[in-house]
């Protein structure tokens, strides 16, 4: 019996040789699961068997040289998920860009909810959070982990989940490779983002991820705004909007001084005595084209009245002649159709005298 307190800790090498032991008095243990992951890594394999009827996991790890015999090995999972789009970037959601909640899901006092949290207010004081500390390794891992997201994605005031936890080994992160996880967070419809491990960690968490953050810190930049450069941008754009607007006022400035200087808004008068000239003109046009008409059409009547004086009876009476006409206005013109009582009239140059025929025609 191995006897410590916190007064009297064992060694981790007494500690490792009890459990050593205590494993070979066990003997050949068979296990059933499903090999929900298989990973090949610096000549170890690292798999995860789940449990079937329960939602539990162990992870085990053992050289290559053990799966030597075993071809081909099972399927890896990551392969399968992919042929379903589980990876797509369709299936990815954007992030809104001020979130209501952020909810977190991290290890118990960990050092990236510390990060997360800290570098988040630092950007946007504001901003709240929903955390849910489960265990980010071992058996219980996909268990609380899986829990934990259902009830972040339950809260409708929750905006986008974060799950995060830091650095570690490939067997420690191997929870964030669960199939089980995976398919629970391509199901979610509030964007996810996941930060595990450093940059060079890739769980197949990342991959169904909405958005892939680096490290914790990364993931709080992601989720919140700067405050100091939101502020920097509204400041820009107002800076731009007034310097637009201004140009517009001036550029419209100037046009109304440019028309302003024009003749007929100096004076609006300068139409209508444009135009009174020229009427004044085509008005003077018209009395000389018809006072021209009339002059020639006088002299053209003189000349007419002159021809038909010149061929008028009275003329030729205005030299001394006269006309006899009978009583029914007909000219004498033979005496022989004359008799004697017969009345006549005589038209002479100056007027009209009745005379009686005394003595007929021969």
């Amino acid at each position: 019996m191995l006897e410590t307190s916190a007064e009297s800790p064992a060694p981790v090498r007494v500690v490792s040789t009890a459990l050593k032991e205590y494993l070979d008095r066990l003997g050949p243990v068979w296990i059933e699961g499903e090999l929900s992951e298989i990973n090949e890594r610096t000549g170890m394999a690292f798999m995860r068997l789940r449990d079937t009827s329960e939602d539990m996991s162990i992870s085990v790890m053992c050289h290559r040289s053990v799966l030597a015999p075993v071809s081909p090995l099972p399927a890896n999972a990551r392969a399968a998920l992919a042929q379903e789009g589980l990876f797509s970037d369709s299936r990815k959601s954007p992030l809104p860009l001020l979130p209501r909640k952020v909810g977190l899901i991290c290890g118990r006092n960990s050092a990236a909810e510390k990060d997360v949290v800290e570098n988040a207010k630092r950007r946007w004081p504001a901003v709240e959070f929903e955390i849910r500390e489960v265990a980010v390794q071992g058996a219980a891992a996909v268990v609380e982990v899986s829990a934990a997201l259902r009830e972040l994605e339950a809260d409708p005031l929750v905006d986008v989940i974060i799950i995060t936890r830091g650095g570690g080994s490939f067997e420690d992160l191997l929870p964030f490779s669960d199939e089980s996880l995976v398919r629970l967070a391509s199901s979610c419809q509030t964007p996810i983002v996941s930060a595990i491990g450093h940059e060079q960690d890739a769980p197949l968490l990342d991959l169904v991820a909405d958005v892939r953050a680096s490290t914790p810190t990364d993931a709080a930049k992601k989720v919140v705004p700067d405050i100091s450069e939101e502020i920097s941008l509204i400041n820009n754009l107002r800076d731009r909007t007034r310097r637009k607007i201004l140009s517009m006022l001036d550029l419209e400035n100037q046009l109304i001084a440019g028309l302003l200087q024009r003749p007929v808004l100096k004076d609006p008068q300068v139409l209508v005595s444009a135009r009174r000239e020229v009427v004044q003109a085509l008005r003077d046009r018209s009395h000389r084209s018809a006072s021209s008409a009339v002059a020639m059409a006088r002299d053209e009547l003189l000349h007419m009245s002159a021809r038909v004086r010149s061929l008028s009876p009275q003329a030729t009476l205005d030299r001394g002649y006269a006309v006899v006409q009978l009583l029914d206005g007909a000219i004498a013109r033979n005496p022989k159709t004359l008799h004697e009582g017969d009345t006549l009239r005589i038209r002479l140059a100056l007027g009209d005298i009745g005379a009686t025929v005394n003595q007929s025609g021969e």
